[in-house]
């Protein structure tokens, strides 16, 4: 009985099973969606412009991705059985599917990118505990290398959105624009600084409000589309006509899969890490299954494959609001802007810079969280610090130099133009290579830690100078 009553206290404490009332939950809920409201948004955005859509069917792309967003949120973080990490992840339409998808579309519309959404999430589904199997291959020094890439790989999106998000509008970079974005970060710095507790957990959400408010009155925002914007609409099925499914399509499409399953993998256990709880094998599993049944059910609503959103890592780590069922609010939130398009409406009319002064700070968060992972790093007589100098510098190639790779095949081009999926390759086989096989390894055997050990002599010696 003892033993029952211990199991039974270890489940209820755990960080992301934390409960709340329900105004903290609407609050803190809605503070993730606007974190990452505008990636939501954004891929429906980009590919229906390529296939071509009206304005009307652009809006029902939107309508669909918020709304299965929402769904998929809400299995991730409630899950049911086997499926759902039941983590406080937030799920969203993926960015490493665009390029891919676009291509598509070009040539044929929608229906064979739906089609080839269908095939591949079906594959990865049937992956998934295989998948979650290599979670072994994810020490603390994998994890924190691609968590640090995984922030810096976020923070030129809050660049872009701090300068007006559109390069062939006129006021793109215009003083006014990033100004809007450095008063955002001003209030949200200053609003941790002076309040603690609640307030200072909201202080996201608050500067977006803020922000958006001064830019009302200053005739840098406009919510002329919410007159426009249907009350209620429900997402139509197959809008767009039932999937065609061609192989290179298919194929292409598979390739985008298993990046979206490494980045997803290392989104959770990234917010293991931050949230402190325990993430195994079968945790991984159960959170790539909501994932890829979310991705398999998409084209259902007209939508597009669905992946953990990083910027919401940040959120938990910049807050410290760890509750699971925060994030399932949230989920609901996005359901309901699914369902009535003119509050989508309303929050779509947030400034960009605005959205990009709040960016900097959550982006750089999980960064800073990657960081603090590596300081758990033994670095002494090992090649740890060559792991994470190559890793690091192979996933900052997309952002340097993005057509760094446009000359290689197509195949390594898709997981190597994402800076998150190329970290997590290198790190992974380079943690394989110089830890994993133990064979020939010596101690200091890197020049990394004799330059190290140089240096300390050196400051050794110093010091004794200095004494003298």
């Amino acid at each position: 009985m003892g033993d029952d009553q211990s199991r039974v206290s270890v489940i209820v404490t755990r960080p992301e099973d934390a409960r709340h009332s329900v105004g903290q939950l609407a609050i803190y809920g809605t503070q993730h969606i606007l974190t990452m409201y505008g990636g939501v948004i954004a891929p429906p955005l980009i590919v229906g412009g390529a296939a071509g859509l009206s304005v009307s069917d652009m809006a029902l792309l939107v309508t669909a991705g918020l709304f299965l967003s929402g769904l998929a949120t809400l299995l991730q973080t409630l899950g049911i059985g086997p499926v759902g990490s039941r983590l406080p992840i937030v799920q969203g339409i993926s960015f490493a599917s665009v390029s891919t998808m676009v291509t598509i579309a070009s040539d044929g519309g929608l229906r064979p990118v739906f089609g080839a959404i269908i095939v591949a999430g079906l594959i990865g589904l049937a992956l998934s505990s295989f998948f979650a199997k290599l979670v072994r291959l994810f020490p603390a020094v994998v994890t924190g290398t691609i968590i640090t890439v995984i922030g810096l790989s976020l923070l030129p999106t809050a660049f872009r959105w701090a300068m007006g998000n559109n390069p062939k509008a006129a006021d793109y970079g215009s003083m006014g624009n990033i100004g809007f974005a450095g008063l955002t970060l001003l209030i949200i710095l200053v609003i941790s600084r002076l309040f603690q507790g609640a307030i200072s957990r909201l202080s996201i959400l608050l500067g977006l409000a803020v922000g958006t408010v001064l830019a009302v009155f200053t005739h840098h925002a406009d919510f002329g589309a919410v007159r426009d914007a249907k009350i209620i609409a429900l997402p139509p099925i197959l809008h767009f006509g039932g999937p065609t499914f061609e192989v290179g399509a298919i194929v292409s499409m598979t390739i985008v899969i298993l990046v979206i399953m490494t980045e997803t993998t290392a989104d959770i256990l990234a917010i293991g890490e931050i949230v402190g709880t325990e993430v195994d094998s079968a945790r991984v599993a159960a959170g790539l299954r909501a994932d890829m049944l979310s991705t398999t059910v998409a084209p259902v609503f007209g939508s597009f494959p669905c992946s953990a959103f990083a910027q919401n890592v940040g959120l938990v780590a910049l807050t410290g609001i760890k509750s699971r069922f925060v994030v399932a609010a949230g989920g609901l939130v996005l359901v309901l802007l699914g369902l009535f398009p003119v509050v989508g409406a309303v929050v779509a009319g947030i400034p960009y810079p605005v959205l990009g002064g709040a960016g900097i700070v959550l982006f750089g968060s999980v960064a800073a969280s990657g960081i603090r992972t590596l300081a758990r790093v033994d670095f002494t007589d090992n090649l740890n610090m060559v792991i994470v100098a190559v890793a690091l510098g192979v996933g900052l190639i997309p952002i340097a130099a993005p057509t760094f790779w446009d000359k290689f095949p197509t195949w390594l081009g898709v997981i190597m133009h994402s800076g998150i999926s190329a970290t997590a390759v290198v790190a992974i086989v380079l943690n394989l290579v110089f830890n994993e096989i133990a064979s020939g390894n010596r101690a200091g055997a890197s020049v990394f830690a004799a330059a190290e050990d140089l240096k300390d002599d050196l400051g050794e010696r110093l010091d004794d100078d200095i004494r003298d």
